[in-house]
């Protein structure tokens, strides 16, 4: 069984079109309308429809992992709130980046170092492939992008401050979300956003 995809590539959090996105899943949209307004109003502003139908389904998988609460709150809330449901959503779509804050950050953090490595990610990997050995299969340039979009995503949450030093910048949760996430259970996404403060 495997355990983790590779979807998370085609994009980092994306708040402008997670918002856009957010405010359509609301609408509770059939098959015509999405289509509608992913490709023909272009809602998500992309050059093609190719490209804005390639974003549109991940940001789709991504928050549909949370229901319309979760929605109401990253189309109408903060800055703050929205890039922290994001993080949730993107943790709940992606065990691969749940599992690498788990288990490469937070071990970062309680041995005190002040950033993360490069070398975290190859020996990161080797050991999601004992969980998942479908990841041995994954080309090396699949496996790079999906670093770079990870450290975005780690930098677009504040949980390091570039892709490039890659330093510890640990974040607490908004209390509201705190709230929302555990409300409904969601204690690998706490243990994830939280444990690694």
């Amino acid at each position: 069984m495997t355990r983790y995809n590779a979807e998370i590539y085609v994009g980092a959090l994306l708040p402008l079109e997670s918002r856009r996105i957010a405010r359509l899943l609301l609408t509770e949209p059939d098959q015509r309308a999405w289509t509608n307004a992913i490709e023909i109003e272009n809602i998500l502003q992309k050059r093609t429809a190719a490209t804005a139908a390639r974003q549109a389904r991940l940001l789709r998988r991504r928050l549909t992992t949370l229901d319309a609460e979760g929605w109401k709150m990253i189309s109408e809330r903060e800055s703050e709130v929205v890039i922290q449901m994001l993080m949730s959503a993107a943790v709940k779509h992606s065990l691969l980046l749940g599992d690498f804050l788990l288990r490469v950050y937070a071990a970062r953090q309680r041995r005190l170092e002040p950033a993360l490595s490069r070398s975290d990610w190859q020996d990161f990997l080797t050991e999601c492939e004992h969980h998942d050995p479908s990841l041995a299969g994954w080309p090396q340039s699949t496996k790079d992008k999906m670093l770079q979009v990870i450290l975005r995503i780690l930098v677009e949450g504040k949980y390091i401050d570039s892709s490039k030093s890659m330093k510890l910048t640990p974040q607490s949760l908004h209390p509201d979300v705190r709230r929302y996430l555990s409300a409904r259970n969601e204690t690998y996404v706490l243990d994830c956003l939280e444990r690694v403060r």
